[in-house]
């Protein structure tokens, strides 16, 4: 009996952990991506993952979550008049078609090479910031 409760006990303070870890996560994730234009898919990646998901699932996820706080940021930045439409169109079909083409090529590469490319963007990423 005591074996139960312990169980349940442990299998609560789990979903309390993760509720917790989502919930910041979340926050840090969309400061990130107002804060910088970007950059919150980086952290929702590895929250993700840390959270269960497999790297794949993780990364689908992650695109669904930017999606949202993206448009918002999109707003805000247009509202706050840090940029006009005309400067953004330029990008947006090509976007749409590499967007696109990212969704249909992750169901063909392996987890352990998409955690790969991931961390090595990461780091050119990083490295580049630095460098500028």
């Amino acid at each position: 009996m005591k074996m139960k409760a312990s169980k349940q006990k442990a299998s609560k303070q789990k979903a309390g952990r993760q509720k917790l870890w989502s919930v910041l996560g979340g926050v840090l994730v969309g400061v990130l991506n107002g804060l910088l234009g970007a950059g919150g898919g980086m952290l929702a990646v590895p929250l993700l993952k840390k959270l269960g998901l497999q790297q794949t699932n993780a990364h689908a996820t992650s695109v669904a979550v930017i999606l949202p706080l993206a448009a918002m940021s999109a707003a805000a930045y247009l509202w706050l008049d840090y940029f006009q439409l005309p400067d953004a169109a330029v990008y947006l079909l090509p976007g749409i078609a590499g967007a696109l083409l990212g969704a249909l090529l992750l169901a063909k590469i392996p987890g352990q090479w998409l955690r790969k490319i991931f961390a090595c963007f990461m780091i050119w990423a990083g490295i580049r910031m630095i460098m500028r």
